[in-house]
């Protein structure tokens, strides 16, 4: 297939590249001549996909990296790499933002572009690793000695299909290919269509070791990349094994599909609220729907809570019998979180089975009896059980129990969620929800086929 017309699309053009590289470059001169004028030890390095010419149209972040010797003290690191970072927003009169990896770095915008300023050490191999960002130089380093120029383009298909499939982004949001997974995923295999027809082959715990480096069995994930600058790190360590199954099934869409150019480009969809809520209510199913307000947290924080809460519920609603068919979260990462759980049955029977040892176990039966009465115990199986009163038999009932100071502990939410759930926690109506999380709960294979 001819990618051509793809490529003019998805490239970087040459005002936006030419802008990139003039702010980057101003951006560099300013904090290593502040480097040397303050007699601070360090060099200032452009890593990341813009540095490796593989970053795509309109997502062209600046990453800059202030690395330090080794000897270097942590708190020195963080000091100075702050202050540094914070004279440069002066200089060209932005705003700083603190975000935190291994330490604290800064974000900011210059010029339209975002640039992130992080402090980090000079490291020549994984074995000096002090900090998580500390490889980031090597990763660049690597991939520009490794990736051709033509396969540079390789990389920017890669990216740009799996991103209109859902499974471009290792952010928790996406749990999805990271950009420096990509760019090993072309130089392992040559191309974009090479990756793509190994891919709808690939097996669970499937291997790819660069360097061979012969380390894969100390890793467990669905996707094990050897890290070529770190033996001792898996890259797809932040790949969900659901996004890793889409791609997969992605791929195969697309090697057999008929209109592969529509894999590049956003879906074309018309959205009617009116007609999604009908597909609700033919589906015959009971929808519950609730918000509360979010915390004031780092994203990178606040989705792996939101997905821990909205999958501990689902777990708790599905023990006590009540049977959730599919359950989803969505945040506008300001103020509100909905979760949605879509229900085979929300309530239930008013009496249920308790389940006590087996008959063959005679202390324990024993106890049991005396316990609940022996006319009330009874067989099945080979358990010796009762029935009871349920407490609940109905699954809005019984959320609205859990959220409660009283009764929050009965799953584990995240940890910064739990007084925001408790105080803001309110059902809500499918009217009230975000129109396209509602389209994406509905038609959940919609990214990864084009028809």
């Amino acid at each position: 297939m001819d990618y051509e017309a793809i490529l003019e699309d998805i490239k970087p053009t040459d005002e936006e590249k030419h802008h990139i590289e003039d702010v980057s470059s101003r951006v560099m001169n300013f904090l290593q001549n502040a480097c040397d004028e303050r007699d601070v030890d360090a060099k200032v390095t452009l890593v990341g996909s813009v540095s490796k010419n593989t970053a795509l149209k309109g997502k062209s972040d600046i990453d800059i990296f202030i690395a330090f010797p080794l000897d270097t003290e942590k708190n020195e690191l963080k000091e100075i790499g702050l202050e540094l970072a914070h004279d440069c927003c002066s200089e060209f009169d932005t705003t700083p933002e603190h975000h935190f990896a291994s330490h604290p770095y800064v974000t900011t915008d210059i010029e339209g572009c975002e640039v992130d300023i992080v402090p980090c050490y000079a490291i020549n191999d994984g074995s000096q690793l002090k900090s998580a960002v500390d490889r980031t130089i090597l990763h660049t380093r690597y991939v520009k000695q490794n990736l051709s120029e033509s396969q540079q383009d390789e990389v920017l298909l890669l990216k740009r299909f799996m991103a209109m499939t859902g499974t471009y982004g290792s952010e928790f949001k996406v749990g999805g290919f990271a950009g420096y997974l990509c760019e090993l995923l072309i130089i392992h295999y040559g191309d974009f269509e090479s990756t793509l027809k190994a891919a709808i082959n690939w097996k669970y715990h499937e291997v790819i070791d660069l360097e061979g480096f012969g380390t894969s069995d100390k890793f467990k994930e669905p996707l094990i990349v050897i890290d070529p600058t770190d033996k001792n790190r898996n890259v797809g360590a932040a790949l969900r094994l659901d996004k890793m199954a889409e791609f997969i099934q992605s791929a195969r869409n697309y090697i057999f599909s008929d209109n592969k150019n529509d894999y590049f480009y956003p879906l074309e969809r018309e959205l009617k609220r009116d007609e999604i809520l009908n597909e609700f209510k033919s589906r015959s199913s009971d929808v519950i729907a609730f918000r509360f307000d979010i915390p004031d947290i780092p994203l990178d924080t606040l989705h792996p809570q939101l997905r821990k809460t909205c999958e501990a519920l689902e777990n708790k609603l599905n023990a006590e019998e009540f049977n959730v068919f599919k359950a989803d979260y969505w945040s506008d990462e300001i103020i509100n979180c909905v979760i949605l759980l879509e229900m085979a049955s929300s309530t239930l029977n008013s009496v249920r089975i308790n389940r006590g040892p087996k008959v063959f176990i005679t202390r324990g039966c024993e106890n049991f009896v005396a316990k609940y009465g022996r006319e009330n115990c009874f067989i099945q199986d080979d358990f010796l059980v009762h029935m009871e009163e349920r407490q609940f038999n109905n699954a809005k009932d019984f959320i609205s129990h859990i959220f409660t100071k009283e009764n929050i502990g009965l799953i584990k939410v995240g940890k910064n969620l739990k007084n925001n759930l408790i105080d803001t926690f309110e059902f809500i109506d499918l009217k009230d929800i975000d129109i396209e999380f509602l389209d994406d709960f509905i038609h959940p294979g919609q990214y990864i086929v084009r028809k």
